[in-house]
């Protein structure tokens, strides 16, 4: 708030953001030149509590950054050892042969890993370096130069009430200020979008698109652990309601990562991302793998799908876009981790340059050719095809077509070209009155659970004396259209039961009800609300989830 005095400081960087990129970067800078001010602001409550990836790593940029990661103690402890694909079912499964698969999605050399462990791994390293990195410290707010350029950010603001007035135990937090600010939120961030607004970064992108991804961690039988298996499926349960898949991957520890993507470009409001996950987990070959063992975590994600051609410009006057805030995920590989750090790197490389020539507070122009022509716009040039191809012919034909076009980018050229996403998820979803709704098996309490049992296990909380963070544009929307005319799709998008209609028992109207405590800041409503009128802002820092082990 512009009343609202507030202390500053200076460095040289500012990193929002204590992810794979933004570690990355402070770990560069510092490499590059042990006297540069840099420092790192991290919402969640420690390095890694935010974290949520599948994850299998291609180690490339681990490789770059630090190439004796293996001396240091990195946690990569588990190789992939086998790599398998299905389409499943209802009760059985056919397996993709990997011989037919493109070269690309051969995991061989990479390793199943914990990101959070990762990052809080690389926080050690970025301190050991004299990197300054707070966790608990939610960036509320852009600072800005007279002439619009980034000076910094807000961070630390402490104690509003509900209402948004200042509470008696209020702190206005401070502003950092940097010769460079780097945006490394991961998907949707808050001030990322602000910057790409103002900016007008996605001028020449095409749509960006967005999966959700959910997570669980299990501890399974030890005759059942295959440490370094991959599993990657298609197919049931989604069908023809929406785009997605799964993955399973084995851990050391009798450990087991099950996962479930659902993309979010679906038509049909019906649909339920997170009672399918739930769903999938019955099928014969997963619950097979389950039965006996026990869930340990529970967390979900927006996944940027966009690729290549959704790329906005990743430089803008006093900052830069890394990682996820920017959509660097390679969608087939289902993988980003490589390039967020790729990113880091490319951006403290391009800021090292300009603050030795004496620039501060432009636009990094190098970083971003750097980026487009470099190892992460070849990974994602490759695999530009793929979804869009999905979106518009399905499941089915889009293996086969995406397949081809993989090969033939192998090659060096492609038949397709590039294609377009057309709409947004938000603009893609339908009027429930063109759709059958979906009856889903009510969770078992064994294999699959109930929404607010499984976020208790996501360690999420926020106090609740705080304000809102999941703002409304107008409070009439999802009372007035969305309930109508989409079912009130809010009370099923949401992976954590955030939002949910309800009967005032005066009235008998119906009630638009937000539990922001349950949030686990997956962004989905940012993305998939056909009116757009939920936004997404941080809450007060260290609320939120904080995943163990995920």
């Amino acid at each position: 708030m512009s009343d609202v005095t507030r202390e500053a400081m200076e460095y040289d960087v500012v990193i929002v953001g204590a992810g794979p990129a933004g570690l990355s970067a402070a770990i560069r800078l510092k490499q590059l030149d042990p006297d540069r001010e840099v420092v790192v602001l991290e919402k969640g409550s420690e390095v890694g509590a935010h974290i949520l990836s599948g994850a299998v790593l291609d180690p490339v940029g681990l490789d770059r950054l630090l190439p004796d990661w293996k001396e240091r103690g990195a946690p990569l402890d588990v190789p992939v050892t086998s790599d398998a694909f299905h389409f499943l079912g209802k009760s059985g499964k056919i397996s993709i042969p990997n011989a037919i698969m493109p070269p690309l999605m051969n995991n061989h050399g990479n390793y199943i890993v914990s990101m959070g462990n990762v990052c809080r791994w690389l926080a050690e390293q970025a301190e050991a370096l004299g990197v300054e990195i707070f966790p608990g410290m939610s960036c509320s707010e852009l600072v800005h130069h007279e002439d619009g350029s980034v000076k910094g950010v807000v961070a630390g603001e402490f104690g509003r009430n509900a209402d948004g007035t200042p509470g008696p135990s209020y702190e206005p937090g401070m502003e950092l200020h940097g010769k460079y600010v780097f945006l490394g939120e991961g998907v949707r961030g808050s001030l990322s979008k602000q910057v790409i607004e103002a900016f007008s970064l996605a001028a020449e992108a095409d749509v960006q698109k967005y999966g959700l991804g959910m997570k669980e961690l299990w501890e399974i039988d030890p005759a059942k652990s295959r440490p370094g298996s991959v599993v990657h499926t298609m197919g049931w349960p989604l069908g023809d309601n929406a785009g997605g898949g799964s993955f399973i991957y084995h851990l050391d520890n009798n450990q087991v990562y099950v996962g479930f993507v659902v993309h979010l470009g679906y038509a049909n409001p019906h649909v339920n991302p997170y009672l399918s996950f739930q769903q999938f987990k019955h099928h014969p070959m997963v619950a097979e793998l389950l039965e006996g063992g026990k869930r340990i975590s529970y967390g979900a994600r927006a996944i940027s799908e966009g690729g290549w051609q959704s790329l906005p410009k990743t430089a803008f006057p006093g900052g830069v876009l890394l990682g996820c805030a920017a959509g660097m995920v390679n969608v087939p590989r289902i993988k980003g981790n490589h390039n967020a750090m790729l990113s880091g790197i490319a951006a403290a490389e391009a800021a090292h340059e300009a603050l030795d020539a004496g620039r501060s507070s432009d636009s990094l122009e190098g970083y971003d050719r750097e980026v487009r022509q470099g190892a992460i716009g070849q990974d994602l040039k490759k695999v530009r095809n793929v979804k869009p191809l999905w979106s518009k012919y399905g499941l089915k034909a889009s293996v086969a077509l995406g397949g081809f076009d993989m090969w033939c980018n192998t090659a060096g050229f492609s038949l397709f070209g590039t294609q377009k996403h057309g709409k947004t998820d938000a603009q893609a979803t339908e009027a429930a009155a063109d759709h059958s709704p979906i009856d889903y098996p009510k969770p078992d309490g064994k294999l699959s659970f109930d929404r607010l049992t499984n976020v208790s296990f996501s360690n999420t909380n926020h106090a609740e004396d705080q304000p809102c963070h999941l703002r409304l544009r107008d409070a009439e929307v999802p009372v007035k259209v969305n309930l109508p005319k989409y079912a009130g799709l809010s009370q099923r998008y949401c992976p954590a039961g955030v939002y949910e209609f309800v009967k005032d028992e005066k009235t008998g109207e119906d009630r638009f009800v937000i539990n922001f405590q349950n949030c686990v800041h997956c962004k989905t409503c940012d993305i998939k609300d056909p009116q757009q009128n939920i936004v997404w802002t941080v809450p007060q820092g260290g609320d939120g989830p904080n995943y163990p082990n995920m």
